[in-house]
């Protein structure tokens, strides 16, 4: 009999209780890795794990609650990875939010919170994992960041995400350029467009509010403006996420990839 694959390693998640998070974290699965998810939800995450293990019982998956906004909570689970599952040799930060409204409306409370936990969370864990693993810091680590194409081009009524998601997009080029001179990892962002996830549902929400039409009447002004005329799916964006880890994308580094259907154009 051939002998077992060996792991790849394992893989940090932040955000993997739902949508592209979820899916990430089930194609980390599909090709070995022992990944660790991470949400702020204890339910959510729970139900997360327990999906992932129903696909395959052989998977080695845990969910560890963690509020990527404060940085002492990243430190403690940075600690706990390494102690109970080892250093991880992948990170993907995808723990994010939405939020958005009249530019002028907009309460400090709200800008604030979008850029804790899109954008500074992004930095906390990514240097607590630095620190802490050897593993990420070698040339076969991989750093994965979920941007956004609105964090390239801008979303109208979007301001407070589309500014964290360009400072995700400036932070990975940053750390990629540093850390190629100094023989380390890999950093990419992935800039999904519009995906059909739990926030994408939330956003569709809001636009109906703010310009007081039907949801299905945001949905089509948003397939209007992608030429494939679809949301992309959870699964699209992971696919670009499992390129990113793998050997064959070893000279990728210090890029932000669209998975968008064409709504992005640079």
């Amino acid at each position: 009999m051939p002998a077992p694959m060996e792991s790849p390693g394992v893989a940090l998640v932040t955000g993997g209780s739902s949508g592209i998070g979820l899916a990430i974290a089930q194609a980390l699965l599909e090709d070995g890795f022992r990944v660790v998810v991470t949400g702020r939800d204890a339910g959510r995450l729970d139900t997360a794990v327990r999906s992932l293990t129903m696909e395959d019982d052989g998977y080695d998956v845990t969910g560890h609650v963690c509020d990527v906004r404060d940085p002492a909570a990243v430190r403690a689970l940075v600690d706990l990875c390494l102690k109970e599952h080892g250093e991880p040799r992948v990170l993907v930060n995808n723990a994010g939010r939405g939020g958005g409204g009249v530019t002028a409306a907009i309460p400090d409370e709200l800008w604030l919170d979008v850029i804790a936990t899109n954008l500074n969370g992004v930095f906390w864990v990514t240097r607590e994992v630095l620190r802490a693993s050897e593993a990420l810091r070698k040339p076969t680590g991989r750093i994965v960041n979920i941007a956004s194409t609105g964090g390239k081009q801008g979303v109208p009524y979007g301001a407070p995400y589309s500014a964290a998601k360009a400072g995700v997009i400036g932070f990975t080029k940053a750390l990629a350029k540093e850390l190629a001179a100094t023989g380390g990892p890999t950093v990419n962002a992935v800039c999904p467009g519009y995906v059909e996830t739990p926030m994408a549902q939330e956003i569709r929400a809001s636009y109906a509010r703010l310009k007081d039409v039907d949801e299905d009447a945001v949905l089509a002004e948003f397939e209007a403006k992608i030429p494939l005329g679809r949301y992309c799916t959870p699964r699209e964006v992971a696919g670009m996420v499992r390129y990113l880890v793998g050997p064959a994308a070893a000279s990728v580094t210090a890029q932000a990839l669209n998975v968008c259907g064409g709504l992005g154009s640079y």
